[in-house]
């Protein structure tokens, strides 16, 4: 048998309620000790006594029939009355009335009384009780001590989707899945076991009506115990906070996309991290296509339409990269398709549902059929828009996931939309100046380099990662006189548009002096005076650009002679070259360091070298051994390593050296300078020394035209003679001493003749009534090219003729 114990707080309870009896005349013929004690009446004073004479006021009469009217009436009554104590005063007494039908056809009346204000207070916890059952908005729900379900109230009911009646007697396994049950469970039998409360834990809850839709609630539940401390099982609280859940996973999701959208400054990138964003937490599938004038980084149409390109996909349905446009490939979308009016009217659309073929047609195109395998049910576009310019739009899907997209989903979409958006046009603006930036760069870089009879050259130029921007790292191969060449590397230092604008002035200025045919450590200190004046220059303009300030370049000049097979190096703040001799010994010779350029007036040193036939000299910049994975030491082993390889062609070489130390995006410009040097045969090279007297112009011409026949060259016997005689004549007239003549056969004649003067000889328009003047000026209309270079102890006129 089960026991069931009063409450304390019951005042109508047997142990605390005051109770009498009144028989169909209203006499009282029953009188309990507890109504002795709350109205002070003993028994003997009222037993068989009216109730209104004993018991009720005169003032209170009418009141009183009343109330007895009503009792009548519905053959019971409960209220608040005021009842007359013993000592006279009126006590306000809650009564329960009720007719009580024994042996005699007329009824008696039970009466049960208790303190007015423990009644209502009981009453009124009663009300509250009765409205969390049937008018809370907060769930509730209670259990026996086996988790059965004694009783729901209807918010429970519309959560589960059932009425009160059909939950009594079941479990929350019949109307939620396994696993959702199983989380429920474990918290009710924790508050069981050991009277903990449990208090808002949110916990997902799908209803086995609808398992695909997510719910969350947030639950309390405490222990239920009788005044004994029995416990009779427990109730749980549950509030649907799915709206509040959802709000709060798309506000972490736009802090998420905040971080992960826009970590470059590249198109493709961005536009990839959007997709990988919305898929899978929104979206099973997402494409971004951009105007294809913004995926090149251009300015797109002020329409905002035209063909766009796909540029990410993202997706966790099988098939699907394989039935969409795939990766790069040109789209139109038709003016009147929903993409169309999506980047035409710059609108979101959503299409909660595909309900026909025709729907699919219109997001999908002519790639439905394929599309319609994956089973899309509900589709929306946004446009990408930034800055009053239409970039392209994202078009997102879903399939796996059953719950159609919403207004909330569109809305939290365009957040993403908007915040790629902005990082994409700033990408595409970044791209167009660093493109503008790099063409630049490489149009102040020497393009197709000639074939040499000096050297054989190959060459690598890296540009910086993204980030760091354009550099001023430059190279250049500048063919000299006397078949010489002149290999030049240098680093201006900073990026930015600055240092390529110094570097390109720069690289103009080595050409200019190289044409003077200067040694290279007099090339170098002119090279410093130019870059301590752009210093000068550029601090007087810092208030108008203050980013771009160069400070400072390095450089290494190398000329090498193939009749000589003589290196003469200098550097400034630059590292040395290697040096590969043909057996395949790599070194790195001490040249005298020599500052930076732009220190001003300190001294530069040259060394010289001589080198093998076939011997390898390799020119680099810092950024091709200052690498953060390695240190110097390390990373010039690595490069011997690579410079050593026999049998290797020298392009190949080249390429070879830079993937072997260089990471993807480098973080400096790279320019790497091969030359693998060429000796000229004795039989290519006649040199004579003739006398300072009037017939050494009859004795150079005779001493040339034997020499070109030798070579087979008698077709330029004739002008040659003319070269010849002018410019020895020259040397006797004007110089003080002997004159030598040096003829070399390589890809063109070199006609050179030295002299002790150091005056120059100057290329004149000689008037109609001259009796001279017109040599150097026949000279140069019958040469490819003529100049004058100095040496310590004279001058040497050149002149080059193209070979038949």
């Amino acid at each position: 048998m089960t026991r069931f114990h009063e409450s304390p707080e019951d005042p109508f309870s047997v142990g605390n309620s005051a109770s009498a009896v009144l028989d169909h005349r209203g006499t009282v013929v029953g009188w309990g000790d507890r109504a002795e004690a709350l109205l002070g009446h003993r028994a003997a004073d009222v037993l068989g006594r009216p109730a209104l004479d004993v018991l009720v006021d005169p003032a209170d009469r009418e009141q009183i029939a009343a109330a007895a009217a009503a009792c009548l009436r519905a053959s019971g009554w409960f209220g608040v009355v005021p009842v007359r104590h013993r000592d006279g005063r009126r006590v306000p007494v809650g009564v329960r009335a009720r007719c009580v039908i024994r042996g005699s056809p007329d009824c008696e009346w039970f009466l049960v009384g208790a303190p007015a204000q423990d009644v209502i207070q009981w009453e009124t916890d009663r009300s509250v009780l009765d409205g969390l059952f049937r008018r809370a908005p907060i769930g509730l729900s209670v259990h026996a001590p086996d988790l059965s379900i004694l009783r729901v109230n209807r918010a429970v009911a519309r959560i589960g989707g059932i009425t009160t009646e059909q939950a009594r007697g079941h479990r929350t396994g019949d109307f939620i899945v396994a696993a959702d049950t199983e989380t429920v469970e474990r918290g009710l039998r924790y508050v069981l076991e050991t009277g903990h409360p449990m208090i808002f834990t949110e916990q997902p809850c799908r209803l086995l009506s609808d398992p695909s839709r997510t719910r969350y609630v947030a639950v309390s539940a405490f222990r239920m115990e009788d005044s004994a401390g029995e416990i009779l099982g427990v109730t749980q609280l549950v509030e649907d906070v799915t709206e509040r859940e959802r709000a709060r996973l798309r506000l972490a999701l736009l802090n998420e996309a905040g971080a992960r959208i826009g970590t470059t400054l590249d198109v493709t990138t961005t536009a990839r991290e959007l997709a990988d964003v919305l898929v899978p937490e929104l979206a099973d599938c997402a494409t971004v296509d951009l105007l294809d004038p913004v995926s090149r980084g251009e300015e797109p149409s002020q329409d905002g339409f035209g063909p766009v390109r796909r540029t990410a996909i993202r997706t966790d349905t099988p098939g699907a990269e394989e039935a969409l446009h795939p990766l790069g490939g040109l789209i139109r979308f038709a003016p009147e398709t929903p993409q169309g009016r999506c980047l035409a009217e710059q609108t979101p659309i959503l299409v909660p549902e595909l309900r026909t073929p025709e729907d699919l047609d219109a997001v999908a195109q002519e790639r439905a059929e394929r599309a319609r395998s994956l089973g899309p049910h509900s589709v929306m576009m946004l446009p990408l828009a930034a800055r009053g310019l239409v970039l392209g739009l994202v078009t997102l899907w879903r399939s796996r996931s059953p719950e159609p997209f919403e207004e909330d989903d569109l809305t939290l979409a365009g957040e993403f939309a908007a915040r790629a958006a902005v990082c994409i046009d700033n990408a595409r603006r970044y791209t167009r100046q660093h493109h503008a930036a790099l063409t630049l760069q490489v149009r102040l870089l020497p393009g197709e380099l000639p074939e040499l009879p000096a050297a054989e050259i190959a060459h690598q130029y890296i540009p910086a990662g993204a980030v760091e921007g354009v550099g001023g790292d430059w190279f250049d191969v500048i063919p000299l006189s006397g078949a010489r060449v002149a290999l030049v590397v240098g680093d201006v230092i900073g990026h930015g548009l600055d240092a390529a604008a110094t570097m390109g002035r720069l690289r103009t200025a080595v050409h200019t002096l190289a044409e003077l045919d200067l040694d290279p450590d007099e090339v170098l200190s002119h090279l410093d005076d130019l870059v301590h004046g752009l210093a000068a220059e550029q601090e007087h303009n810092s208030r108008d650009f203050p980013l771009d300030q160069v400070t400072g370049a390095s450089c290494l000049y190398a000329v090498y002679d193939p009749v000589s097979r003589c290196c003469s190096l200098a550097r400034a703040g630059h590292p040395p070259p290697a040096v590969v001799t043909p057996d395949g010994k790599v070194s790195f010779p001490e040249l005298p360091a020599g500052p930076p350029l732009g220190l001003g007036g300190l001294p530069f040193e040259a060394a010289e070298l001589e080198l093998p036939e076939g011997s390898l000299l390799a020119l680099f910049t810092n950024g091709l051994i200052q690498i953060p994975a390695l240190d110097v030491d390390a990373a010039l082993d690595r490069l011997s390593q690579e410079l050593a390889r026999p049998g290797c062609r020298l392009d190949e070489m080249a390429k070879a050296v830079v993937d072997a130390l260089l990471p993807a995006e480098p973080g400096d410009d790279v320019a790497l300078l091969l030359a693998r040097t060429r000796v000229l045969p004795e039989h290519c090279v006649a040199t004579w020394t003739l006398p300072a007297d009037p017939r050494a112009a009859g004795q150079a011409r005779t001493l040339m035209a034997d020499q070109l026949s030798a070579w087979g060259l008698d077709e330029l016997v004739f002008t040659t003679e003319l070269i010849v005689s002018e410019l020895v004549t020259n040397a006797y007239r004007y110089a003080g001493g002997p004159v030598t003549l040096r003829l070399i056969r390589g890809p063109r004649l070199i006609c050179e003749v030295s002299d002790t003067s150091s005056t120059a000889p100057h290329l004149r328009r000689a008037r109609s009534t001259d009796e001279g003047g017109r040599g150097l000026f026949l000279v140069a209309q019958i040469t490819e090219r003529w100049g004058t270079r100095y040496g310590r102890e004279g001058k040497t006129v050149w002149t080059e003729q193209q070979l038949p």
